[in-house]
Protein backbone atom coordinates (compact mmCIF):
# COMPACT_ATOMS: atom_id res chain seq x y z
CA UNK A 1 0.00 0.00 0.00
CA UNK A 2 1.28 3.46 -0.88
CA UNK A 3 -0.09 6.75 0.39
CA UNK A 4 0.68 10.10 -1.23
CA UNK A 5 -0.63 13.59 -0.61
CA UNK A 6 -0.68 16.54 -3.02
CA UNK A 7 -0.78 19.70 -0.94
CA UNK A 8 -1.23 21.86 -4.04
CA UNK A 9 -4.37 19.96 -5.11
CA UNK A 10 -5.39 18.78 -1.59
CA UNK A 11 -5.80 15.20 -2.78
CA UNK A 12 -4.87 12.12 -0.78
CA UNK A 13 -4.02 9.09 -2.93
CA UNK A 14 -4.18 5.61 -1.40
CA UNK A 15 -2.87 2.91 -3.73
CA UNK A 16 -4.05 -0.49 -2.51
CA UNK A 17 -2.94 -2.52 -5.53
CA UNK A 18 -0.63 -2.25 -8.52
CA UNK A 19 -3.11 -3.95 -10.84
CA UNK A 20 -4.17 -2.08 -14.00
CA UNK A 21 -7.06 0.36 -13.63
CA UNK A 22 -10.07 -0.27 -15.83
CA UNK A 23 -12.63 2.28 -14.62
CA UNK A 24 -13.44 4.67 -11.78
CA UNK A 25 -16.51 5.65 -9.78
CA UNK A 26 -17.03 8.78 -7.72
CA UNK A 27 -18.64 8.36 -4.31
CA UNK A 28 -18.98 11.74 -2.62
CA UNK A 29 -15.49 13.21 -2.14
CA UNK A 30 -13.80 9.90 -3.06
CA UNK A 31 -12.96 8.53 -6.49
CA UNK A 32 -12.38 4.77 -6.45
CA UNK A 33 -10.45 3.23 -9.34
CA UNK A 34 -11.16 -0.45 -10.05
CA UNK A 35 -9.73 -3.32 -12.08
CA UNK A 36 -11.91 -4.98 -14.69
CA UNK A 37 -12.70 -7.57 -11.97
CA UNK A 38 -14.11 -4.79 -9.74
CA UNK A 39 -11.20 -4.86 -7.26
CA UNK A 40 -10.24 -1.44 -5.85
CA UNK A 41 -6.82 -0.23 -6.96
CA UNK A 42 -6.63 3.45 -6.04
CA UNK A 43 -8.61 5.80 -3.80
CA UNK A 44 -8.48 9.54 -4.50
CA UNK A 45 -9.80 11.58 -1.60
CA UNK A 46 -10.67 15.04 -2.89
CA UNK A 47 -10.50 18.02 -0.52
CA UNK A 48 -8.49 15.71 1.72
CA UNK A 49 -7.83 18.21 4.52
CA UNK A 50 -11.56 18.82 4.95
CA UNK A 51 -12.37 15.11 4.66
CA UNK A 52 -9.77 14.14 7.29
CA UNK A 53 -10.83 16.94 9.65
CA UNK A 54 -14.43 15.72 9.52
CA UNK A 55 -13.36 12.07 9.94
CA UNK A 56 -11.30 13.06 12.98
CA UNK A 57 -14.26 14.89 14.54
CA UNK A 58 -16.48 11.84 14.04
CA UNK A 59 -13.88 9.51 15.54
CA UNK A 60 -13.45 11.76 18.57
CA UNK A 61 -17.21 11.92 19.15
CA UNK A 62 -17.42 8.13 19.00
CA UNK A 63 -14.61 7.83 21.55
CA UNK A 64 -16.60 10.12 23.85
CA UNK A 65 -19.60 7.81 23.56
CA UNK A 66 -21.62 9.84 21.10
CA UNK A 67 -23.07 8.04 18.11
CA UNK A 68 -23.73 9.78 14.83
CA UNK A 69 -26.35 8.37 12.49
CA UNK A 70 -26.09 8.91 8.73
CA UNK A 71 -29.23 9.04 6.65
Amino acid sequence: MRIRYSRKEDILLVEVSEEPIDYAEEVGPIIVHFTKDEKPVLLEILDASEFLAEATKIAMRQEEGEVEASV
